[in-house]
């Protein structure tokens, strides 16, 4: 049985962190304790596929017990799962983030933190014109030893997003599907033949949608056009109101429909700190209003949530069915989870979040435990 994310939740028990039933009264049962939820909406737990850290730690330099820290922070504002994502970094840096990612994976476990499923390599094959805040001097191309080169966790999701005009850059799409990777299209200015080609080698998502890639024209039709007109291509976008003009938001959404729609934070570590400035990425970024931008003048990620994406989403007129999908279902799919997340069911993860009238978050839950507020 499924609930309905349109309406408030019926009666939910949950055993040994996984949902076990679905019932017809306004109460979650869970470890010998039942919850009162009438009036609050209950819904899968946001899943953030790109995030770079918050709370004044980012993921290229935090310690494992500085990302559980993120964890917290995340799980408080009703994430319940994420990917932590890195920037582009030297190789050795790479090992020892790994390594920390791996010790979180460790830390995490039966822990009401927001759970790491894997990492999100942000930016190795990228294209120097669409570099964004990334740091081009660690771009790398490929000619046929780079993949494997690129350290692994122990278990877990493995993201990538690259640009497939790079020098060897469709080989390299080819590989990474081959060894399981999640290919996602970004930071690039290729043109639709070279889009072609890389959709046929496995790369099928695109990443922060309009930013960091060749917009459209009625003339041109660009990384964007592309993405929009193929119905078999998904994107994400940041919908924190900054990095793409609310309206542009639901017009692209509406378009492509919230079936292949993923909502991303692109959180970095300022999130969660107010307005400053900080050191990050090897440079100063200041964070004025809600607005990040380093060193080059550029937009250097979000101080945003998932939640107040969520909020801005409804906001534009889109339905708690359509909020779900973008925040939750889809991005399970996006990284091959969907037998255990994104959707209240039975035998899923009680990963839950519960909203009340004024679109406030109300709990979170992860694994059948309720998340200190």
């Amino acid at each position: 049985m499924r609930s309905d994310a349109a309406s408030p939740i019926s009666h939910l028990n949950v055993l040994n962190g996984l949902i076990s039933s679905i019932g017809s009264s306004n109460t979650i049962t869970f470890a010998d304790e039942a919850r009162d939820v009438l009036e609050v909406r209950t819904f899968p737990g946001f899943i953030d596929i790109h995030n770079h850290g918050a709370v004044g730690h980012d993921v290229n330099t935090a310690t494992a017990d500085e990302l559980l820290q993120v964890a917290t922070f995340l799980a408080r504002n009703g994430v319940t799962a994420w990917l932590p994502t890195l920037v582009p970094d030297s190789d050795e840096n790479y090992r020892k983030i790994i390594n920390n990612i791996d010790a979180l994976m460790r830390l995490q476990k039966r822990k009401p933190v927001a759970q790491a499923l894997g990492v999100h390599y942000e930016g190795v094959f990228a294209a120097e014109k669409m570099c964004g805040a990334l740091r081009s001097e660690y771009f790398k191309t490929f000619t046929g030893k780079e993949v494997d080169a690129l350290p692994r966790l122990t278990s877990g999701v493995h993201m990538i997003t690259m640009a497939p005009e790079i020098d060897g850059g469709l080989k390299a799409i080819s590989e990474l599907v081959r060894q399981g990777w999640v290919v996602s299209i970004g930071h690039t200015n290729a043109g639709p033949d070279t889009l072609d080609q890389a959709f046929g080698a496995g790369a099928r998502h695109m990443t922060h949608f309009f930013n960091a890639m060749s917009g459209l024209h009625h003339r041109s039709v660009g990384a964007v056009g592309w993405g929009l007109s193929n119905p078999d291509v998904t994107f994400d976008i940041i919908a924190d109101g900054v990095h793409v003009d609310p309206r542009i938001v639901a017009m692209a959404c509406r378009a492509k429909t919230s079936d292949k729609v993923t909502i991303i934070s692109d959180s970095i570590a300022p999130t969660g700190m107010g307005d400053g400035v900080f050191e990050l990425w090897g440079g100063k970024v200041s964070v004025i209003d809600g607005r990040t931008q380093n060193d080059k003048g550029s937009i250097a990620g979000s101080v945003s949530t998932m939640l107040q994406g969520a909020k801005l989403m409804h906001a534009l007129g889109f339905g708690y069915d359509d909020i779900v999908k973008m925040t939750s279902r889809n991005p399970a799919r996006l990284l091959g989870l969907e037998d255990s997340r994104g959707t209240i069911e039975v035998g899923k993860r009680a990963d839950l979040i519960g909203i009340d009238p004024n679109g406030n978050l109300a709990f979170t839950m992860i694994g059948g435990q309720i998340v200190d507020a």
